[in-house]
C-alpha cells in the first residue's frame, strides 16, 4: 500500500480511539456497576466526575439504560460505538470484511443487550468482540502503517482514559511507552517533543503526580 492520505489516516486514528474508549469503559463500568449495587447506587456519579460529563441520568437504572445503551445520548457506549463502525465501514478495503465484523457484532450484542437484566454480561461480550477486532486486525490488515495509526489512536485513547479514571502509575507508565513506541513507528506527522514530554511525565511516580493534567492537554492535540 502506498502513501495512507490525511482523510484515511484520521478515520484509522479514531476508530483505534472509539474502539478503545468502548473497550476500558466497559471495564470500568463493570467494577463500577459492583459498587452500585452491593454499596452506593449513586456510585457512578464519580465515573461522570471523572469524565467530566453532567450529572443527568437521575438514577442508577436510568445511568445504566442510557449512558451504555441509548444511542440517542452522545456521551453513551451505543454513540462510541457507532461512531468506530462509521470509521470502520469507510477504512472497509484497508480493514478487510473479517476484521470490520467484529465491530458489527459488538454493536449487535449492544442493541441485543438494551432489555437484558444482566449488563454486564453483555459489556463482556462487548469487550470480547474487541478483542477479537484487536486480534484480527493484526493478523488481516496488510498495511504495517494501517496497524500503527489504528493502534496510535488506540494508545493515545488508553493513556487519556488511563489518567482520568484514576489507574495506577504503573499502567500510566506502561501505556506510555507503548504509545511513544508506536508514534516512532508512524509516518504521521507528530512532534518528537512531544514524545519525550510525554516520556520525562510518566518517568516516576512524583513526576506523574503533578503533570496529570499537562498530560490530558497535550494528549488533546497529539494527533490533530
Amino acid at each position: 500500500m502506498g502513501i495512507i492520505s490525511l482523510e484515511k489516516s484520521s478515520r484509522l486514528i479514531w476508530l483505534g480511539r472509539y474502539t478503545e474508549r468502548t473497550f476500558t469503559i466497559c471495564r470500568t463500568l463493570s467494577r463500577c456497576y459492583d459498587e452500585m449495587i452491593d454499596r452506593d447506587e449513586y456510585a457512578y456519579r464519580s465515573f461522570l466526575d471523572c469524565l467530566g460529563l453532567p450529572y443527568i441520568y437521575g438514577s442508577r437504572d436510568a445511568f445504566i439504560r442510557t449512558y451504555i445503551f441509548d444511542a440517542n445520548d452522545p456521551n453513551s457506549l451505543a454513540s462510541q460505538l457507532n461512531r468506530a463502525l462509521d470509521n470502520a465501514i469507510e477504512m472497509r478495503e484497508e480493514l478487510t470484511s473479517d476484521t470490520l465484523c467484529y465491530i458489527q457484532m459488538a454493536q449487535d450484542a449492544l442493541k441485543e443487550g438494551n432489555n437484558s437484566y444482566a449488563p454486564m454480561l453483555t459489556l463482556q461480550q462487548v469487550v470480547d468482540d474487541l478483542f477479537a477486532f484487536w486480534g484480527s486486525a493484526d493478523d488481516n490488515v496488510a498495511s504495517e502503517e494501517c496497524r500503527t495509526l489504528l493502534k496510535c489512536g488506540k494508545y493515545v485513547e488508553r493513556l487519556d482514559l488511563y489518567v482520568r479514571l484514576g489507574y495506577s502509575f504503573q499502567d500510566v507508565q506502561k501505556e506510555t511507552m507503548k504509545l511513544i513506541n508506536r508514534l516512532g513507528k508512524s509516518h504521521f506527522a507528530h512532534r518528537e517533543e512531544d514524545a519525550q514530554k510525554l516520556r520525562a511525565w510518566t518517568e516516576d511516580e512524583a513526576a506523574y503526580r503533578v503533570s496529570r493534567q499537562n498530560i490530558l492537554d497535550l494528549l488533546w492535540t497529539l494527533l490533530s
